[in-house]
C-alpha cells in the first residue's frame, strides 16, 4: 500500500496485528458484556415505551396491564438465557443458532436461521442508531432536524471504531455502558425510596395530559390481540441475546462457562432495568401515544404536531432526578450514547456469523478472512452499508423500523432450540452414565419449554406486527436465503468442475501442438522482447500476428520486418471497420476449430508504467482483448511486460515507501528484522 493511503489507515485504525496476536484480542467477562450484550441492556430505553405505545391505543385505563405484560417479558427473557446457557456449553465453537439448527434440523433449517439473523443485526443497528438520535435530538436540534445525516455519520463511526478490533473497540464501548447501568439502577433505587419510604409523589413531565383512545370500548378478542401486540412489542427488550452464543470464540479461557456466566448477568441486568422503568413509568403517570400530536390531549386540546414526545426513560428520569440535575443529565448521555453503543453487539455477531458463513460458501469467501487488525472488516462494513440504507429509506424513523424488529430473533430462537431438543436426545442414545443422563435430561427440558415458549411468542409477533412491518422483515429473510442459496450451488458446481479426475483426462493430457501467436502492432522494444520469449517457448508453430487498420503503418511495419530480416512469419488481418479485437478472436477460434487437439499461446507485449494516469493511456487494447480471450477454450494469454522508465522510478519510491514505517505500524526495530521468524518455527 503506498505511503499516501497506508499512513491515514494506521492513523484511523491502528497498527497491522499479526495472525499470531489473535490471542491477545480474547476478551475478559467485564469487557465481553458491553461488547455482546450492549443490544439487550440498552433495549430498556426504548422497549417500555413501545409497550405503552401499544396500549394507549385503548387509551389510559389500559395501561394497568403493563406490569403483566412486563412479567410475561421477564419470564420470556428468563426462558430465553436459560436456553442459551446450554447452547454455550454444547456448541463453543461460535456457530450458536445456525450450527445448532445445521447440525439438528439439517442445512435449510440453518439456512433460514441464518437468514434471520443477518436480518436482525443489520436491523439491530438501525434500530439502535436511530432511537440513539432521536434521545439525543430531545436535547441538541440540530441532530433531529438532520436525522438521516446524523445517524449515518454515527454509523460510519461505529464501523471505523470497530475496524480498530473487538478487544479495542470493547474497551471504548464499556464505560458509557457501565455509567447507563449504574445510572438506571441509581433511578430505580432512588425512585423506590423516594416513593416506598419518603412516600413522595413523582410527576412525569406528561403526567398531567390525557389521552385520546384510537379505539373506543376495546374488550373480548380485540383487547386480547392488542394485549398480544403489546407483550410483541416488549419483546424488543430480547433482541440481542443470542450475539453471546455466536461470539463464545471471542472469550477468554474458559470459553463457555465466561459466556454462560455473562449470559446469566445480562438478563438479570436486563429484566431488573426493564421492570424498574415500567413500574416507575406507572408510578409517576408517564403517557404516551402513537400519534401524539392528535391523541395527546392537555387542558382539552390536543398537542399539535409542535410537540415533540419524550421517551420514556427520559420522562421517568425527570419524574425521579428531575429535570435538568446532574443525575438526570448524566443519564440522558448515557442513555444516547449507549442506544449507539448498542449497535455493537451486531458488529461483532454479523462479521462473525458472516464468516462462518463464508467458510461453508454460503457468502463470498472474501467475508471468512480477518483484516489488519484482525476483525473481520469486509463483514463490518457490509453491514454498515445495509443499516445506512435502512435508515435512508425509513429516515431514521425508530418506530417505523421496530416494526419491522424481533422477528428474525424469534425465528433463530426457535429453530435452535427446538435443535437443541433433538441434539440431547441423540446423545442420550448413547449416554450410560447416570449422571451424566440426568444432566442432559434437565438440559432437553430447559431447551424444550423454551421451543415451545419462543415458539408461541413467534406466532404471537407474526400475527400482530404482520401488517406494521413485519412483513419487511420476512423479505429480507427470504432475499439472504435465496441469496446465499444461490451462492451455494455457484461454488459447489465450481468445486465439482475442477475437481481433479482419478483417471487422465483432456486437462491432463498434452496436447498435440502449440500455436504461438506474437500480437505486433510496431516493431519496438517491447514487441522484439516478446518474440524472443515466444522463440524459447519451442512451439510447433510461431507466427506473429498485426492488424491492418492504417494502410500507411501496415506497409511501414512490413518494410521494417524485412529490413531487420526477422525469421518470424508476420501475418495480417484486414480490418474494414478498424476493430482490433474481434479480428483476432475470430482468427484464434478458427484456428481451435481446425485443429481442436492443439493449444494456441497468444502472447502479448505490455508496458509496464509508473503512474495511474499512464495506464489510461497504454494496455487497453491488451486488456480488452484478454478479457475476451479468457472465454476461449484452449487459448493461453501471456502478457510480456516491458519496464518503461516511470516504471523504474515507481520501483524506487516503492523500495523508500517499503524502509519507510508508518506511524503504530511497529513497535520496535525496522520492518524487515521484525518481519523475521526465530530458527526452527514452524
Amino acid at each position: 500500500m503506498s505511503k499516501l493511503t497506508d499512513l491515514p489507515k494506521r492513523i484511523l485504525i491502528g497498527r497491522a496485528l499479526r495472525s499470531d496476536r489473535l490471542g491477545e484480542t480474547l476478551l475478559p467477562k467485564r469487557i465481553a458484556l458491553p461488547v455482546f450484550a450492549s443490544d439487550p441492556l440498552s433495549s430498556v430505553a426504548y422497549a417500555p415505551g413501545e409497550v405503552l405505545l401499544v396500549l394507549s391505543i385503548a387509551g389510559v385505563s389500559a395501561y394497568q396491564y403493563s406490569p403483566w405484560i412486563a412479567a410475561a417479558v421477564v419470564v420470556l427473557m428468563f426462558t430465553v438465557v436459560a436456553s442459551y446457557r446450554q447452547n454455550v456449553h454444547a456448541y463453543p465453537s461460535g456457530g450458536g443458532d445456525y450450527e445448532v439448527a445445521n447440525t439438528n434440523l439439517g442445512p435449510r433449517a440453518g439456512l433460514t436461521v441464518a437468514s434471520a439473523l443477518l436480518v436482525d443485526y443489520v436491523l439491530t443497528v438501525a434500530v439502535s442508531i436511530s432511537s440513539g438520535v432521536e434521545n439525543l435530538g430531545s436535547a441538541v436540534h440540530f441532530v433531529i432536524e438532520h436525522k438521516v445525516l446524523s445517524a449515518v455519520a454515527i454509523i460510519l463511526l461505529l464501523t471505523l471504531m470497530n475496524l480498530r478490533g473487538v478487544r479495542e473497540s470493547g474497551k471504548l464501548f464499556a464505560i458509557p455502558t457501565y455509567i447507563f447501568v449504574f445510572g438506571v439502577f441509581t433511578m430505580i433505587a432512588w425512585g423506590a425510596f423516594k416513593g416506598l419510604v419518603l412516600d413522595e409523589t413523582m410527576r412525569a413531565p406528561t403526567a398531567e395530559f390525557d389521552i385520546e383512545p384510537e379505539q373506543q370500548g376495546l374488550a373480548g378478542l380485540a383487547m386480547v390481540f392488542l394485549l398480544l401486540r403489546a407483550f410483541s412489542s416488549g419483546c424488543a427488550a430480547l433482541t440481542g441475546v443470542e450475539a453471546i452464543s455466536n461470539g463464545v470464540p471471542a472469550f477468554r479461557k474458559p470459553k463457555s462457562r465466561n459466556a454462560a456466566t455473562t449470559l446469566l448477568l445480562m438478563g438479570l441486568l436486563a429484566v431488573t432495568m426493564f421492570c424498574g422503568i415500567i413500574g416507575l413509568a406507572m408510578a409517576s403517570n408517564v403517557r404516551m401515544a402513537e400519534n401524539p400530536a392528535h391523541d395527546l390531549i392537555l387542558d382539552g386540546r390536543p398537542v399539535g404536531p409542535d410537540y415533540v414526545q419524550d421517551p420514556v426513560i427520559s420522562q421517568v428520569a425527570a419524574a425521579v432526578f428531575g429535570e435538568q440535575t446532574f443525575f438526570f443529565v448524566l443519564l440522558a448521555a448515557a442513555t444516547a450514547l449507549v442506544l449507539f453503543l448498542a449497535a455493537n453487539t451486531a458488529y461483532n455477531g454479523f462479521p462473525l456469523l458472516g464468516s462462518i458463513l463464508a467458510q461453508d460458501r454460503y457468502l463470498p469467501r472474501q467475508l471468512h478472512t480477518r483484516g489488519d487488525r484482525l476483525a473481520f472488516s469486509n463483514g463490518i462494513v457490509l453491514l454498515a452499508g445495509a443499516a445506512m440504507l435502512l435508515v435512508w429509506v425509513y429516515d431514521a424513523d425508530s418506530t417505523k423500523l421496530i416494526q419491522l424488529y424481533i422477528v428474525g430473533v424469534f425465528v433463530s430462537f426457535t429453530l435452535s432450540q427446538t435443535g437443541m431438543v433433538r441434539h440431547w436426545n441423540r446423545h442420550l442414545k448413547t449416554e450410560r452414565d447416570r449422571a451424566a443422563r440426568r444432566r442432559m435430561i434437565r438440559s432437553r427440558a430447559i431447551n424444550a419449554f423454551g421451543a415451545f415458549f419462543t415458539g408461541l411468542v413467534l406466532v404471537v409477533v407474526l400475527v400482530t406486527k404482520f401488517t406494521h412491518g413485519a412483513w419487511v422483515a420476512l423479505l429480507g429473510m427470504v432475499i439472504f436465503y435465496v441469496t446465499m442459496s444461490a451462492i451455494r450451488r455457484h461454488y459447489d458446481r465450481v468445486s465439482e468442475e475442477i475437481a481433479a479426475p482419478d483417471e487422465p483426462s483432456d486437462d491432463s493430457v498434452r496436447p498435440s501442438r502449440v500455436h504461438s501467436i506474437v500480437l505486433v502492432s510496431k516493431v519496438h522494444r517491447p514487441t522484439l522482447r516478446a518474440l524472443a520469449y515466444a522463440k524459447l517457448m519451442r512451439s510447433d508453430k510461431l507466427e506473429a500476428l498485426s492488424i491492418d487498420v492504417d494502410p500507411v503503418e501496415t506497409t511501414a511495419l512490413k518494410e521494417e520486418w524485412d529490413r531487420r530480416g526477422i525469421n518470424i512469419p508476420l501475418k495480417i488481418l484486414h480490418s474494414p471497420y478498424r476493430e482490433i479485437t474481434r479480428p483476432i478472436v475470430e482468427y484464434v477460434r478458427g484456428l481451435r476449430r481446425e485443429s481442436p487437439r492443439d493449444a494456441v499461446s497468444v502472447i502479448i507485449p505490455e508496458y509496464v508504467v509508473g503512474h495511474w494516469w499512464e495506464h489510461v493511456l497504454h494496455n487497453q487494447s491488451a486488456l480488452r482483448l484478454k478479457g475476451r480471450l479468457l472465454f476461449t477454450p484452449g487459448v493461453m494469454v501471456t502478457s510480456v511486460p516491458y519496464q518503461l522508465q516511470s516504471s523504474e522510478l515507481a520501483k524506487k519510491r516503492a523500495k523508500k515507501r517499503q524502509e519507510w514505517n508508518a506511524p503504530g505500524s511497529v513497535r520496535r526495530g525496522p520492518v524487515n528484522e521484525q518481519a523475521k521468524e526465530p530458527s526452527g518455527r514452524t
